[in-house]
């Protein structure tokens, strides 16, 4: 007897990927493999390659980094979905690839698994945009649940809890390896409930706050109008809380732009960048300068950047952001 295949679920491990997933196995219930990473590890497909024939989902990554391997799935007989809103590159057509991408600067991938489920698992999807900081997408989205204001400022919390979960140079830097996290998120079909009844969620909320209090105060490298640029040392509580710093210090001054720079190990730099969340456009472009870069008209990153050339990611800033 032949053991039937598992589905093969490869996810971003922030907030978006995991609340796209959430979305997607609450509607479709059942044994699936998690292929998972730290929120900077894109090319999740390279990872492994599933086994012949499977059903693969892919959440939250861009296809142009994951192509060649999506490619093999196809020429080993497996199917293949996928959902995302970062720059997709050259995509092929095949009988056997479903794409859901929209590079829509307003969306993220939990709002396109909303839209591909006609709202299934709505709230799911509003703590995913919050975490991808798109506070007014989310905000609208969350229009049609009738929640109170309170309701939906813990939605924003959770959102941006998970997102600081994903944060890190390695798995070791997190409090919760994404694909646990995922399972412990999983029986919850209301976020507030994860939220109030999980001892996930309080140990992420007590790790959120430590962390923010050794960000808060620091002055940044550059503060000019077209935005900020901050530099913070290469201790795991930075490499946690960067990306949910970046997006807080945006949320500050949304007329700039916001670039949080922490020192990796090896001397490099690790940069996430917000374009101005009146005019998010230019971060993807701007990272796409480095090698190491890449992202979405709205935020991207750079994993590493030699600091020689710092001062030429300074002036690049400059020029990505014209006022």
């Amino acid at each position: 007897m032949t053991t039937p295949l598992l589905p093969v679920d490869y996810f971003n491990g922030d907030a978006d990927g995991l609340c796209a997933l959430q979305q997607l196995r609450l509607t479709e219930p059942g044994p699936n493999v998690l292929v998972t990473g730290v929120k900077r590890d894109i090319h999740l497909a390279g990872h492994c390659l599933p086994p012949p024939g499977s059903r693969v989902t892919i959440l939250d990554v861009g296809f142009k980094t994951n192509r060649r391997d999506v490619e093999r799935m196809l020429e080993q007989g497996c199917t293949v979905r996928y959902f995302d809103h970062h720059k997709p590159g050259e995509i092929p057509t095949h009988p056997r690839l479903e794409v859901h991408i929209d590079e829509d600067p307003k969306v993220c991938t939990s709002l396109i698994m909303d839209r591909h489920l006609g709202g299934a698992h709505r709230a799911w999807a509003v703590v995913g945009a919050f975490g991808d900081n798109m506070r007014a997408s989310a905000t609208a989205a969350a229009a049609e649940l009738g929640l109170t204001d309170q309701a939906l400022d813990k939605l924003r919390l959770l959102g941006e809890l998970l997102n600081y979960n994903g944060y890190g140079e390695d798995l070791a830097d997190l409090h919760f390896h994404p694909a646990d996290l995922f399972r412990h998120l999983h029986p919850f079909d209301d976020p507030l409930e994860f939220l109030a009844q999980s001892p996930q969620a309080q140990t992420l909320a007590e790790g959120y706050e430590a962390d923010l209090k050794e960000a808060d105060g620091r002055a940044p490298d550059l503060d000019e109008a077209v935005g900020r640029v901050f530099r913070y040392p290469g201790e795991a509580w930075a490499r946690r809380v960067m990306g949910v710093q970046a997006n807080r210090l945006a949320n500050e001054k949304p007329d700039g732009a916001t670039a949080l720079c922490v020192d990796n190990a090896d001397g490099s730099l690790r940069i996430s960048i917000r374009a101005p969340l009146n005019r998010p456009q230019g971060a993807g472009d701007l990272c796409g300068q480095f090698p190491t870069g890449g992202g979405r008209a709205g935020a991207g990153g750079i994993n590493a950047l030699p600091p020689s050339d710092y001062p030429r990611f300074l002036e690049a800033f400059r020029a990505a952001f014209p006022q």
